[in-house]
């Protein structure tokens, strides 16, 4: 079954506790947690008070995702509350030594890339990898319109992920709707982050379900 990892993001944070327990009662697989730094990305979002914060109120693991300046520089810090934990390939910092330092501190290593980055360019980092996320929107604002070019760079490394031998999680993140998110399980995709539809749907837990049995 694909996963669905909701953007906390686009929850109302005076009411923060009241939307993990609405998307934990909806079946959600995990939270999509969107760290920004207004250098990497030209946004401001939260950082480690925040998720830990979540972390003592949620039962979901928690897919923290950094577009943050050369992350490195924080990577043990937001390990400590992470479950999957993924920075930026074009970020500034060394991504072999990153993933490893990832992995080494318990959490799951995602390694994520913009619209603008090839898929082949890291194909050689797909074995210290436990997840790729696809950006399908320009980091940094909810909201924007789903990119095509982002399933072509998903069965591509899906194919390569094959190739390798790689039991490897695709997430796609951006513009993810009824629409796009059938197109991005066809293309390889196992974990869609959604934000504005879920929060706006009708029925949450029968959005996720539709989402989680593509």
């Amino acid at each position: 079954m694909v996963k669905v990892s909701p953007s906390v993001l686009t929850a109302d944070f005076l009411e923060l506790e009241g939307a993990l327990r609405q998307l934990e009662a909806a079946g959600t697989d995990m939270l999509h947690l969107d760290v920004m730094d207004g250098l990497f990305v030209p946004n401001l979002s939260f950082g480690m008070p925040v998720i830990e914060s979540i972390k003592k109120h949620t039962r979901l693991p928690l897919d923290v995702h950094l577009m943050i300046d050369r992350p490195h520089r924080y990577i043990a810090d937001f390990a400590k509350a992470a479950d999957w934990l993924g920075f930026h390939y074009e970020a500034g910092s060394p991504v072999a030594e990153t993933l490893k330092q990832i992995r080494e501190l318990g959490c799951k290593a995602t390694l994520t890339i913009k619209p603008a980055t090839p898929a082949e360019e890291i194909f050689p980092y797909l074995p210290l990898c436990d997840m790729v996320l696809v950006m399908s929107v320009e980091p940094g604002f909810g909201g924007q319109k789903f990119m095509p070019s982002a399933l072509d760079k998903l069965r591509a490394l899906r194919a390569e992920a094959e190739r390798q031998g790689l039991s490897l999680e695709l997430e796609v993140d951006g513009g993810i709707n009824a629409e796009t998110a059938p197109q991005a399980a066809a293309a390889g995709a196992t974990v869609l982050v959604a934000g504005s539809f879920l929060f706006s749907a009708a029925d949450m837990g029968a959005t996720v379900r539709q989402l989680q049995q593509l």
